[in-house]
C-alpha cells in the first residue's frame, strides 16, 4: 500500500489570530479524521519570522497531533538543529515520546536562512559545530547515564519509551550532512532524490564502520490536494499555492540547496504546468501511481474548508482503492 502523508506548515498571508487559531484547529482535526481513516504520517515543518505565519514550532504541532490520534506517525521534517538548546529539546522528543509510544520521527537538518539564526543570536558560520553538538547530546541523553556536556556533567531524564533512541534522522542535501549521519550511525533523509549522495553516505558508513539507511524522497514527490473539478479549484486557489511555492523557492536560492519541492514558477500557469503542485480529482490521483502521496490540504492559506473538502475526497475514494 503506498504511504500516505498530510503535509501542514501552516501559511497563511495576511492572517489574524482567529484565522490562525481556526487553521491551527482545523490541522489537528484533520489529522484525528486522517488516522481514523488509515492515512500514514502527518508531516510538519520549521521557518521563523516568515511574514506569512509559516509554522515556527514544528514540535508543539507534533504534540497536538500525536495526542489527537492513535495510530499515524508524525513527522518533524525538518527541525533546524542549531537553534534548539540541545538538552531541552532530548527532554521534549523524550515526553513526546513517551507520550506517544514511539510515534514521533525527528529530522534534524541544518537550514539555509541566515536570517533565522540571526533571530536567535545563533552564528551562522558555528552551524556545522552546532548540528554536531546536537546530534551528540540528543544521543548522549536518551541513553538515561551522565554525560559531559560544555564542560558540566549533567543527565537527563526520563528515558524515552523508544529504544536504543527514539527514530531520529540527518536531513540535508550537503556531503557534509551525509558523512555527519554516516559518523553517527544515523539514517540519512536527503531532502531531495538524490542518488549520488545516497551512494556517498553509504561509503561513509563504510568508512566509519557503522551502520545506517537511507529514506530518500521519490523522483516524483508531488504535492497533492483533491477536488472534483480541478480547473474551479486552480482558479480559486492557484494563487494560494503560488505564493506557497514563490516564497520557499526564494529561501533556497543560494548554491548547494535542493528540495523535492523546489518549484522555479512566477505565474499560476508555469505552476500548473510544472507538477509540484497538482491538482487532481480521486481517479487522477490513483492514475498516478505513486508509492507516497502527500496531500497539501492547507497549502498556501487555502480555505480550511477547502482542505476538507479535498482531504475527504481522498479518504473517501482514494484510500480505500489503494490496497487493490
Amino acid at each position: 500500500m503506498a504511504v500516505t502523508v498530510l503535509r501542514f506548515n501552516l501559511v497563511e498571508p495576511g492572517a489574524t489570530p482567529d484565522s490562525l487559531a481556526a487553521r491551527y484547529r482545523a490541522a489537528v482535526e484533520m489529522a484525528a479524521y486522517a488516522d481514523a481513516c488509515g492515512i500514514t504520517a502527518v508531516q510538519t515543518e520549521e521557518h521563523h519570522g516568515a511574514a506569512d505565519n509559516w509554522l515556527p514550532s514544528p514540535f508543539a504541532l507534533a504534540g497536538a497531533v500525536l495526542g489527537a490520534t492513535r495510530r499515524l506517525t508524525v513527522t518533524v521534517a525538518a527541525a533546524i538543529g542549531p537553534l534548539y538548546d540541545p538538552l531541552r529539546l532530548a527532554e521534549d522528543i523524550a515526553v513526546l515520546d513517551l507520550l506517544s509510544g514511539g510515534r514521533l520521527v525527528t529530522v534534524v537538518g541544518i537550514g539555509y536562512r541566515p536570517e533565522e539564526y540571526a533571530l536567535f543570536d545563533v552564528e551562522w558560520k558555528r552551524r556545522g559545530r552546532l548540528q554536531d553538538e546536537l546530534l551528540e547530546t540528543l544521543l548522549a541523553a536518551w541513553t538515561g547515564e551522565e554525560f559531559r556536556h560544555r564542560g558540566r556533567t549533567v543527565r537527563i531524564t526520563p528515558r524515552p519509551y523508544t529504544r536504543p533512541h527514539p527514530p531520529l534522522l540527518v536531513g540535508g542535501s550537503s556531503r557534509a550532512s551525509a558523512r555527519r549521519a554516516a559518523r553517527l550511525g544515523l539514517p540519512f533523509f536527503p531532502s531531495a532524490h538524490l542518488p549520488e549522495l545516497a551512494a556517498y553516505y553509504r561509503e561513509w558508513l563504510v568508512e566509519y564502520g557503522t551502520a545506517g539507511w537511507t529514506l530518500m524522497p521519490a523522483a516524483e514527490t508531488p504535492l497533492l490536494h483533491l477536488a472534483e473539478d480541478p480547473e474551479r479549484a486552480w482558479a480559486r486557489y492557484g494563487g494560494h499555492l503560488l505564493h506557497e511555492a514563490r516564497a520557499y523557492a526564494s529561501w533556497q536560492s543560494g548554491g548547494g540547496v535542493r528540495s523535492a519541492v523546489r518549484s522555479s514558477a512566477t505565474t499560476v500557469e508555469e505552476l500548473r504546468a510544472e507538477g509540484v503542485y497538482r491538482i487532481v480529482t480521486p481517479e487522477q490521483c490513483l492514475a498516478l501511481g505513486l508509492d507516497s502521496l502527500v496531500l497539501h490540504p492547507l497549502a498556501g492559506g487555502m480555505d480550511p474548508e477547502e482542505g476538507w473538502r479535498g482531504l475527504r475526497l481522498f479518504c473517501e475514494r482514494v484510500l480505500p482503492r489503494l490496497d487493490g
